[in-house]
């Protein structure tokens, strides 16, 4: 059997034969080398590995069983789908994919991208018709160069109709290199075509998720405001110097814009959360849970191994409480922030309920370790599953039906305002409530509308919580 790679959230990395016994690597012809792999990945690392019948320990008595039942799956992608535990239900994130340099360019930031990040919105109700609308617009790219702005909306795009009930239509049309979108106009929630379209190119695109950062003074606050868009390791050592920045003006209060960051590496949340903090060095961040025999192997010998720690040595700001600006897009790094800070300081949300993910996931590529380090040279197949759930200091991470604000102030297309700017309706409730000007949050409408899909929840592994290999 093969063994698995033991990832850990301090990037601990190691080797552990755990699993089926009897089975022969060498007894697996080449047909069916990928789907030989999804097998022994999925019962190895799947968080619901005990749920899933065809991934018992005991399925198989021997390698010839397990190749005659991988022998009808008519691809390695249908068989992966078939061992995920109420897909769409519980198991709504793991992935696999034909070519893990994309999966990779995914998880750093690196994307076939026009620059246009969007939300898709419900007309009216609850089904039906759809509207797509620009939540803001990457710097040196085709959207940028043709003035797409935030809070452009497109009904269409190369003029069919976006539905919510054809989800296949809008991701083939919306993930096609070039497509035109067809522009409405709003106007209290009617959505009126105004017969302007703009056609707009894809490029490769490395977002950088500090997209904005600012310091505001106002008497004795010095307000930090940073809007982070994805927790992207090669940008940590820019987000340290960010941090080193706001320390040298002095920051007291941070806004931490997390309202359209969809999520990424648990590492580099970790350190997040440490620069905002830096009193708590060592202490205990955050803890992973797996299934039930890596958990047992990982306690009897390496217990540290499930546990991830605040980071010394990084420039923290050392404050006791931090103001948050979420949506329904905020998701699975960005709520692990949130709620492994809890216990620490005073963690004030404002904004939206976040999409409620708990769960991480690793990467697996078909090599002995599953780990890149000697990977398969006849396929690029890897697998994104779900193998962890993240609890925080307290033993709390029970928000799959997301993080509730503080303060509900869901975004109102009447008044989007422009981000970083404290009349923006979000980063002012954070503001007036941080100067204490005793000015009331707007009201909430009795019928709040959401968005139900984004442009990362339509890239294949744009929502995940990873771990980091070495």
């Amino acid at each position: 059997m093969r063994k698995i790679v033991v990832a850990s959230l301090l990037l601990f990395l190691f080797t552990a034969p755990i699993g089926c016994t009897d089975m022969n690597d060498n007894a697996v012809p080449d047909s069916l080398e990928i789907k030989d792999f999804v097998w022994k990945g999925m019962n190895l690392y799947y968080l619901w590995q005990a749920d899933v019948p065809d991934l018992s320990d005991t399925r198989f008595a021997n390698q010839g069983e397990l190749n005659t039942y991988l022998t009808p799956f008519a691809s390695p992608s249908d068989l992966f789908k078939s061992l995920l535990y109420q897909q769409n239900v519980i198991d709504k994130f793991s992935r696999i994919t034909s070519d893990y340099t994309v999966l990779e360019g995914v998880l750093a930031g690196n994307t076939l991208n026009n620059g246009m990040d969007y939300g898709l919105r419900y007309k009216s109700g609850s089904s039906g018709p759809v509207f797509g609308w620009v939540h803001y617009v990457l710097p040196n790219t085709d959207a940028a160069a043709k003035n797409v702005q935030r809070g452009t909306i497109f009904y269409a795009v190369n003029g069919t109709p976006l539905y919510q009930t054809a989800t296949d239509n809008n991701l083939s049309l919306l993930n096609a290199t070039t497509y035109t979108i067809n522009l409405a106009d709003y106007d209290n929630g009617n959505i009126t075509p105004n017969g302007q379209s703009i056609t707009l190119t894809k490029t490769d695109v490395a977002e950088n998720p500090i997209f904005i950062n600012t310091v505001i003074t106002h008497g004795t606050h010095n307000i930090g405001y940073l809007m982070y868009n994805g927790f992207y390791p090669s940008y940590d050592d820019q987000l340290n110097t960010m941090f080193g920045n706001f320390a040298a003006q002095n920051v007291t209060d941070l806004v931490l814009d997390l309202r359209y960051n969809s999520g990424g590496s648990i590492n580099t949340a970790v350190k997040l959360a440490s620069m905002i903090t830096g009193q708590f060095s060592g202490q205990l961040f955050a803890s992973q849970q797996w299934n039930a025999k890596a958990q047992a192997y990982y306690l009897n010998n390496n217990p540290g191994s499930l546990e991830n720690r605040f980071i010394g040595g990084l420039n923290g700001l050392h404050l006791n409480k931090v103001y948050v600006l979420t949506t329904k897009a905020t998701a699975s790094a960005s709520e692990l922030v949130i709620n492994c800070l809890k216990p620490y300081i005073n963690v004030v949300q404002i904004g939206d309920i976040t999409t409620g993910k708990n769960v991480g996931s690793v990467t697996l590529y078909d090599s002995p370790t599953f780990g890149k380090s000697d990977a398969n040279p006849n396929h690029k197949y890897a697998m994104q599953p779900i193998v962890l759930k993240i609890v925080n200091k307290n033993g709390f991470g029970d928000y799959t039906s997301g993080i509730t604000p503080t303060n509900l102030l869901p975004e109102n297309f009447n008044n989007m305002g422009v981000l970083g700017s404290t009349d923006e309706p979000l980063f002012n409730a954070a503001y007036n409530l941080i100067i204490a000007s005793g000015k009331m949050l707007p009201q909430v409408p009795s019928v709040i509308e959401r968005d139900f899909s984004n442009a990362k929840t339509m890239i294949p592994m744009g929502t995940d919580m990873y771990l980091n290999h070495k």
